[in-house]
């Protein structure tokens, strides 16, 4: 995948899975939302345990293959290696741009995180980032003392060519805000697995695109 058609599929929504859920309920919960309309799953686990992680990611990675979903590991390029993920995002202290590219390939999509910095967009886009992320745009659950993120950083870096991405806090209902300020790709972690119906929450965001 060449880096135009990489850019050109990271338009949608962005499944992110939660802390604390894992094994065959994860497995189901990540197949609802592939089947809905994800576009790519972002495998999130802070956890220590690194057999889990690894079955984990083996049992995802073949469910987005299956079903044509950009699968990417967060933080951890040697578990994005392992499983042959189809990248990696890194955040702050995640490790530097270049080096992840190096370890996985020119083919890799590798997103950074962005926090409330244009400046650091610019820079994981100097550096080889295939997308930015901006955010907590909302109060987020799963990271609530996150700094609070400006809708207006999704225009600021426009001319970067990059996708841009926002997270934090999006629901359903918020998720017109971010698109019509520019982002091209949603990250969901609480509004989409805590639907009780997963994929008709899917199908409901990628009808927003």
């Amino acid at each position: 995948m060449t880096p135009e058609q990489r850019r050109s599929a990271l338009r949608g929504l962005y499944a992110v899975t939660p802390q604390g859920l894992h094994g065959p309920a994860l497995h189901a919960a990540v197949r609802a939302a592939c089947s809905g309309g994800a576009r790519l799953l972002q495998y999130r686990d802070k956890s220590s345990d690194p057999v889990r992680r690894r079955v984990d990611a083996r049992a995802l990675r073949a469910i987005t293959a299956e079903l044509g979903v950009l699968f990417i590991v967060n933080d951890d390029v040697e578990l994005a290696l392992e499983c042959a993920a189809d990248g990696v995002h890194l955040g702050r202290d995640d490790g530097d741009i270049a080096a992840a590219r190096a370890r996985l390939g020119a083919a890799a999509v590798i997103g950074a995180s962005c926090y409330d910095d244009p400046a650091r967009a610019r820079a994981a886009a100097a550096q080889g980032a295939d997308y930015v992320a901006f955010g907590a745009l909302y109060p987020s659950s799963t990271k609530p003392l996150a700094p609070a993120a400006s809708l207006h950083r999704f225009a600021e870096v426009a001319d970067l060519g990059l996708p841009r991405c926002a997270i934090g806090g999006i629901t359903l209902e918020r998720a017109p805000e971010p698109i019509a300020a520019g982002a091209d790709l949603l990250a969901v972690v609480s509004d989409l697995f805590d639907a009780p119906d997963i994929a008709a929450r899917a199908r409901a965001y990628a009808r927003l695109f």
